[in-house]
């Protein structure tokens, strides 16, 4: 029996002692260190050769990966760790840090209680390492803290301790600041991570050492003795005395929850159903003789098993030829069931709540799928993914006789990856997939030429715009086709605040609202008229429509034809049929016929339509794109090379500090600006530059842009090249 099959038998006698199992990720900054990290803590459970810890990168499996030395897929490893006489059943996932895989993050932290924020101590806190500690905390996920690149520290800045002290303090108190920031309030306090409390460890993961305030109580070794070892080339017999696998794990039993305490509030804020129901109580008390209730974060396609749905068990207990629901598409029946170390599957045969377990047999199940052995079990909470797709590809099939096969795959990969949206056209055979930048799309391409053996054809990246109005519009007149019906609707931009608490998923998608009552006082403690937030129809994307009509006989039998006018609209808006951002719509009258056959869809949805885009015609449209902040280190004699660079894709400087010899800039750039940017900052400033990006939403396309930006849009997809304007709209 190998390692691997050796540890996770020790796991399963485990499994159903919820108080001996944790469920962890590992977030940060892409290039901090959390693979290596990983790696080290699957050598320290015997699973792979201690030699090659921090090298074979074990949870890098994909040969993309390894090939661009970083972490694309949340992987899942499970093992086991000794811990003052007891065994301990760690399911630790291995998250991504650039910023085009954040959507993997935010669907690992769904099946994790607690999470390790790793830190490059030369580095220090950077915007990636904000936005993982914000989408942990927003899942109610409890943070400890370790900061790697110690030895970097004391080998290559040369630093006394007290320097080490003051960048220690820095970077903790950063720390604490996101937790204050971003913690549920209740757990503000109790969340901090403190050096006393042993919730912060320090150490290099690369060459596998650690310390803590608990180690220097076992070990006898202290920082002191630290600074000497590694000064002196003896980081091997460090590692020895100072095991990083047991420190980082030790701190893991001691500070992180178990499932059980953990789902006591973690489930009220992942799932809105009767929590004093016979599921509602399963999941608090994480109870394995429940219903099976499941939450699936992870969709792997695997050439030969087919479909594997990996997901977080908060109830209940999953055996093989379960029949099981999934929520959207039907049943499915458990063919294998097994636990995960990296890329292999231990085949087992139950997995108990409170664990991760990877299935297959749950056909049409993606990430984000509630599975039950109640056929309509209230699903779990959508995930907030903290950004969306900015770049897109035209994607066509080398050879005609593989668009089906083409069709087949982009619709695995998006079962695969949420984040990359498809758009299948199969009149013209082009189809569009959308992601979050250029490395995400790379990324995604390998895969099809390389994991699916499809050649393809592609577009040069193309940016993904959105539309928006400028102020007030209407009311305008949309008359249905036959003329018997009129809408009038006005339009006008939504309140930031409003567009906020939409991203922050605190009001919800969709035109079925389960607690209306409390979403109307939400709205009007963001801005929103009372009597308006009454009238609350339907919510798309980033957009809102009102009915703040009166007594309008028949009005009731068309509403449902009017949301799909205005979802339409959303989504397609009428300056270059690209989505709609943070538009409010409101019905402010209707005269319609009292005969139901002249007031069909055919009648009422051209009518709503044209109402809306004659009311946004009214309101002067503006077209949208996105911008990305740019944080670049570079010396002070490349500065000038770096700020040149910024300015000529239209970016413009909001920050620039002074650390010793090197710059810190700050910029905002729009994204059809950065294409090719990695390679050109690199050139000119002859390699020494270290840079990151984040997505940092919408601004407005300059006035004198506009029209050629529009303009190529709309012959891009075949459309007139000039936008129709109010009076098209009031003629139909």
């Amino acid at each position: 029996m190998g390692r691997k099959e050796d540890n996770i038998e020790k796991a399963l006698k485990i499994v159903e002692h919820t108080e001996l199992v944790r469920n962890i990720g590992i977030v940060a900054h892409i290039d901090h260190g959390k693979t290596t990290l990983s790696d080290n803590l699957i050598a320290g459970a015997g699973m792979m050769s201690e030699e090659l810890a921090g090298k074979q990168l074990v949870l890098d499996y994909d040969e993309q990966e390894q090939a661009r030395g970083i972490t694309i897929n949340a992987a899942v490893a499970s093992m086991v760790h000794s811990f003052q006489g007891k065994e301990y059943l760690i399911n630790l996932i291995d998250t991504p840090g650039h910023v085009d895989f954040g959507g993997d993050v935010t669907r690992a932290m769904r099946a994790v209680d607690g999470v390790i924020v790793v830190v490059d101590s030369v580095e220090g806190v950077m915007p990636q390492t904000e936005t993982v500690i914000r989408q942990a905390l927003r899942e109610h996920v409890k943070p400890v803290l370790f900061i790697n690149k110690i030895d970097r520290l004391i080998n290559e800045l040369r630093l006394n301790s007290d320097e080490m002290q003051k960048r220690f303090t820095k970077i903790i108190t950063d720390v604490n600041r996101l937790i204050t920031k971003y913690a549920p309030p209740e757990f503000t306090k109790d969340w901090q991570v403190s050096v006393q409390d042993g919730r912060v460890a320090f150490g290099s993961a690369y060459n596998n050492w650690a310390i803590s305030i608990p180690s220097m109580a076992e070990t006898k070794i202290t920082f002191k003795d630290i600074v000497e070892y590694v000064k002196n080339g003896k980081q091997k017999e460090l590692a020895q005395k100072n095991q990083l696998h047991k420190i980082i794990l030790n701190m893991v039993i001691r500070h992180l929850p178990d499932p059980k305490t953990a789902q006591s509030y973690r489930i009220k804020q992942i799932w809105k159903g009767d929590l004093d129901s016979e599921v509602g109580k399963a999941m608090i008390n994480c109870d394995f003789k429940g219903p099976v209730a499941m939450m699936v974060t992870k969709i792997i396609i695997d050439p030969h098993a087919g479909e594997i749905a990996i997901g977080r068990l908060f109830s209940g207990t999953v055996r093989k030829g379960t029949d099981l629901y999934i929520s959207g598409a039907g049943k499915g029946k458990v063919q294998t069931l097994a636990m995960m170390v990296g890329p292999d599957r231990i085949p087992v045969d139950e997995v108990t709540a409170g664990n991760i377990a990877a299935i297959v047999g749950l056909k049409g199940a993606i990430a984000g799928a509630t599975v039950s052995s109640l056929e309509n079990m209230v699903p779990f909470e959508p995930m907030i993914h903290y950004s969306e797709p900015v770049v897109t590809l035209a994607i066509e099939a080398k050879h005609t006789a593989d668009l089906p096969r083409l069709i087949e795959v982009l619709r695995d990969i998006s079962k695969a990856d949420p984040s990359i949206q498809v758009d299948i056209n199969q009149e013209t055979g082009e189809h569009l997939i959308s992601g979050m930048g250029e490395l995400h799309l790379d990324v995604t391409l390998y895969r099809i030429k390389n994991d699916y053996k499809v050649e393809v054809e592609t577009s040069d990246p193309i940016v993904v715009y959105r539309e928006t109005v400028e102020k007030k519009g209407g009311p305008f007149e949309g008359k249905s086709p036959n003329k018997h019906n009129r809408f009038y609707f006005e339009v006008e931009p939504l309140k930031p605040e409003v567009i906020q608490a939409i991203e922050d998923g605190d009001i919800p998608q969709g035109s079925k609202f389960k607690d209306k009552k409390s979403l109307i006082e939400l709205l009007v403690s963001k801005g929103i008229d009372r009597e308006e937030a009454r009238g609350l129809v339907c919510v798309e994307g980033t957009n809102i429509m009102f009915d703040v009509t009166r007594g309008i006989q028949y009005l009731d039998e068309t509403m449902e034809l009017l949301i799909e006018a205005f979802v339409e609209v959303m989504n397609r808006g009428p300056l270059a049929n690209e989505k709609v951002f943070g538009v409010k719509a409101r019905l402010v009258d209707a005269k319609l016929h009292e005969d139901s056959i002249h007031r069909g869809p055919a009648q009422v949805i051209p009518a709503g339509r044209n109402a809306i885009y004659g009311a946004m015609c009214e309101a002067k449209r503006v077209l949208l794109e996105p911008v990305q902040r740019v944080f670049i280190n570079v010396p002070q004699e490349e500065m000038g090379a770096a700020i040149n660079e910024i300015q000529q894709r239209r970016g413009i400087i909001e920050d620039m500090k002074q650390e010793g010899e090197e710059i810190s800039l700050t910029a905002k750039v729009p994204v059809a600006g950065m294409f090719g940017f990695a390679s050109a900052i690199r050139g000119a400033t002859g390699g020494k530059v270290l840079w990151s990006f984040e997505n940092a939403g919408y601004q407005k396309v300059p006035p004198e842009l506009q029209d050629s930006i529009v303009r190529s849009i709309r012959e891009r997809k075949g459309l007139r090249p000039e936008p129709y304007d109010a009076d098209y709209y009031a003629s139909m």
